[in-house]
């Protein structure tokens, strides 16, 4: 017995999601934290940088002119400020009109002309400087007077460091957040799948009933394929089924009488006696060859219906190759069959060679119970193709034909004269081309068992 192949394992989902998601936390993660420490050099500068201005705006405001040159005041209040960043030096410088230095540090270059606020360097540490400026038009004193004072950046880093690391803190923590409502959400999205492997599993192996699970719309397609897959295996064993019990059935009683009336013919001494055995051991012979015929058509059409996709055939075409392959001893001396085809040809959707064996099975199943003449018909009607045998026989009573094709797979012996699988092969090629098997009784007079499919407008051989 073959061992079922071992399915080919690729990443599964959740690890796709995993990745997924880790690759999308990892980066908006970098992103947030390049924005947390943009955002806390930002407000670290802005907020020295307004302290700083502070100081030398006062400083600027405390200067006065007395006799002709620049008092120079410094307020208290203006280092105060500054004072708020107790591990920062801070350095100044007051330059007179003429660029001199009034007081200060010397060499205090500050920020470049026309600017307010720069960065730059003294006695070896980074130095963050603003320039203020405060103009005197007096007789004894006319021209600018520029204010630079510094302050050194280790609080401002400090605070910079402080800000990015609580808006890291909050992110990781809205990371860990996300991550868990994340893996419940994957979770929560591959639960259907969980439910519809443990329905499979639990399943006995003949069950082959849709699943019905409550599911979500975009796994509801997956159930809707796996009911369509289990539904075809479900009727091709159904109809294995039915083949084996039709084959048990029909071909024990064939077989019992030919060996039963071999052993006749073998023990008996009657030359003419043995003579009529041996004709009625033929007879029976050729009905089990029809019959065997029958069955094996019948176990190819099974095992066609889902395996051979549907070609666009001309029902005519289909009419006259049945026609040649029918068995010329199925038919009498004097059945001859014609053969009605329409100039325009009759599409339809379908395996050609089970349509042959349908229309063989309606010819031949009219030439041993009709009468002549008997006639092959292809049309189109209402939107149909049609594919009819007509003969003016008393053809099947009226009240069989709904289970035309049970009864006669069922209920209708074997006989050496007749076979009783030919309409149930017609009905099952009817349904695998998503059409009918339907009777009629003609104005004529005559009788008309039909093959009806639907027709493809339009379609070309």
């Amino acid at each position: 017995m073959t061992e079922a192949a071992a399915p080919r394992h690729a990443p599964s989902v959740t690890l796709r999601l995993a990745v997924a998601l880790s690759m999308v936390l990892a980066a908006g993660g970098v992103a947030v934290a390049l924005a947390a420490i943009a955002y806390g050099q930002n407000a670290a500068r802005q907020s020295y940088d307004r302290l700083l201005i502070g100081a030398a705006n006062q400083i600027a405001e405390a200067l006065i002119v007395q006799d002709g040159a620049v008092n120079i005041d410094i307020p208290v209040a203006a280092f105060e400020l500054l004072a708020l960043a107790p591990q920062d030096r801070i350095v100044y410088a007051v330059y007179g009109p003429d660029g001199a230095l009034l007081t200060g540090y010397d060499g205090l270059e500050g920020p470049a002309p026309g600017q307010t606020f720069g960065d730059g360097s003294f006695t070896g540490e980074a130095v963050r400087f603003v320039a203020v400026e405060r103009r005197f038009a007096e007789r004894a004193l006319s021209g600018t007077v520029r204010v630079v004072v510094g302050q050194t950046t280790r609080a401002r880093a400090e605070l910079t460091r402080s800000i990015t690391r609580s808006a890291l803190i909050a992110v990781a923590l809205a990371g860990v957040l996300i991550t868990g409502l994340a893996i419940f959400a994957v979770r929560s999205a591959l639960e259907p799948l969980n439910r519809i492997e443990r329905a499979l599993a639990l399943r006995a192996p003949a069950d082959l009933t849709p699943l019905d699970l409550a599911v979500p719309r975009e796994v509801g397609t997956l159930v809707g394929t796996l009911n369509g897959f289990m539904a075809r295996i479900d009727r091709q064993v159904a109809a294995t089924r039915r083949m084996i019990g039709d084959a048990s059935h029909q071909l024990r009683t064939p077989i019992a009488v030919i060996r039963a009336q071999s052993e006749l013919a073998a023990g008996e001494a009657d030359p003419t006696r043995q003579q009529a055995i041996v004709a009625r051991i033929h007879r029976r012979a050729v009905s089990l060859s029809r019959l065997t015929d029958q069955l094996l058509n019948q176990a190819l059409i099974i095992h066609r219906t889902d395996a051979v996709p549907l070609d666009l055939i001309d029902l005519r075409r289909v009419a006259m190759q049945a026609v040649e392959e029918i068995d010329h001893d199925a038919r009498r001396p004097d059945a001859a069959l014609r053969l009605n085809l329409p100039e325009d040809p009759v599409m339809v959707k379908g395996d050609s060679l089970s349509l042959v064996e349908a229309c063989k099975n309606l010819a031949t199943n009219a030439l041993h119970h009709g009468a002549a003449p008997y006639s092959i018909i292809v049309r189109a009607e209402a939107g149909q193709a049609v594919l009819a045998v007509q003969d003016a026989g008393s053809g099947l009573p009226d009240d069989q034909w709904q289970d035309a094709s049970t009864r006669f797979t069922r209920r209708t012996s074997v006989s050496p004269t007749k076979v009783g699988l030919g309409l149930s092969i017609v009905d099952a090629v009817a349904r695998a081309h998503h059409g009918g098997m339907s009777f009629a009784r003609i104005r004529s007079g005559q009788f008309e068992a039909r093959l009806t499919l639907p027709l493809v407008p339009g379609g070309k051989a």
